[in-house]
């Protein structure tokens, strides 16, 4: 089923003359680091460590020491960290388009083109026990550095403070450096040659799983109408399915009950608009769907375990930017 572009991630990865960008996601406590999403660009993962569970395409990946992941064009995803503490990892994000030649070279009609029309696709993820993986984890660490923007690893602000507390931050980066792209490119494809070399790019083997596609309608859904009031026969019937057995399906899929999505959905809307504007907590909470203020408070200190504005100041107080007046 093909989805309309619409229902795809609307977050720019990059510029549209240079599709490529990279990211850092941190997050303190235990919860969902990145949602479920996807997008048509094809994503590196880095895990320097930590306790993390990958959902991809309705299958759980488990991360609890050092390892690269990728993520090929269209694939649902969504990252959670599986223990309390400070958690991030790095992702770079291109468009396949971006390593085309003109000249219809070896590596553009037997690599390229079938990565850009998915009949090749990225391993899953590879181990340091992997002999290729030194040699791609450099050129990852050298995309990173060609963007001009260093991630610093020490203890955030929050950590020194101790607060107790789940939030996120979000860190990317783009260039329109000639230079800095002309090294990333090289890098890019330096993976590629690495992955090609020891037969680690895969035929497509299997039509698109339904299920997966029925997923990303439903997301698509909440993601539209969330500031709306939506019942399970809502959801339900944009799949064309029951709402018992929907309830079943959408919980082995993504391992939450459809309602509590939702909510999940809505706070993280919610955090969004505490962070970047000056709404008050009556506003916000009309905003991300909810008609009782009593209610949002509860499922927003359930989620964050405090309160909207003690998570605005601490987001402030976080980012190292001085307190509103």
């Amino acid at each position: 089923m093909e989805q309309p572009l619409i229902l795809k991630e609307i977050r720019p990865h990059g510029t549209k003359s240079f599709p490529c960008a990279i990211y850092r996601t941190e997050f303190i406590g235990k919860g969902t680091l990145v949602k479920h999403h996807w997008h048509e660009e094809a994503e590196i993962l880095y895990f320097s460590g930590g306790n993390f569970r990958l959902e991809i395409n309705m299958e759980s990946f488990f991360v609890d020491s050092e390892c690269l992941f990728f993520i090929n064009p269209g694939e649902l995803h969504s990252i959670i960290a599986e223990s309390g503490g400070r958690h991030w990892e790095d992702a770079v994000v291109f468009s396949p388009g971006i390593l085309s030649f003109d000249s219809y070279d070896e590596a553009q009609i037997r690599l390229i083109r079938p990565i850009q029309n998915g009949r090749l696709l990225f391993p899953r993820f590879l181990l340091p026990e992997h002999p290729v993986f030194a040699e791609i984890r450099s050129s990852f660490t050298t995309i990173m550095h060609s963007f001009g923007k260093s991630f610093s690893e020490d203890v955030s602000q929050a950590d020194n403070a101790g607060f107790d507390y789940n939030i996120c931050f979000d860190n990317s980066a783009i260039t329109d450096d000639l230079t800095s792209q002309l090294y990333i490119k090289a890098s890019l494809l330096r993976i590629l040659a690495g992955l090609s070399a020891h037969r680690l790019l895969l035929p497509t083997e299997k039509s698109a799983d339904k299920r997966v596609e029925s997923i990303k309608t439903v997301l698509s859904y909440i993601k539209d109408n969330y500031k709306e009031k939506i019942h399970i026969s809502d959801l339900a019937g944009q799949v064309n399915l029951n709402q018992q057995y929907f309830c079943r399906f959408f919980k082995k899929a993504i391992g939450r009950s459809p309602m509590s999505y939702l909510n999940d959905y809505r706070i993280r809307q919610a955090r969004r608009l505490l962070e970047e504007t000056d709404l008050p907590v009556t506003e916000v909470c009309l905003e991300c769907g909810y008609n009782n203020l009593g209610n949002f408070l509860k499922e927003f200190r359930k989620a964050a375990g405090t309160t909207p504005l003690k998570y605005r100041k601490l987001v402030e107080l976080s980012s190292g930017n001085p307190e509103k007046s």
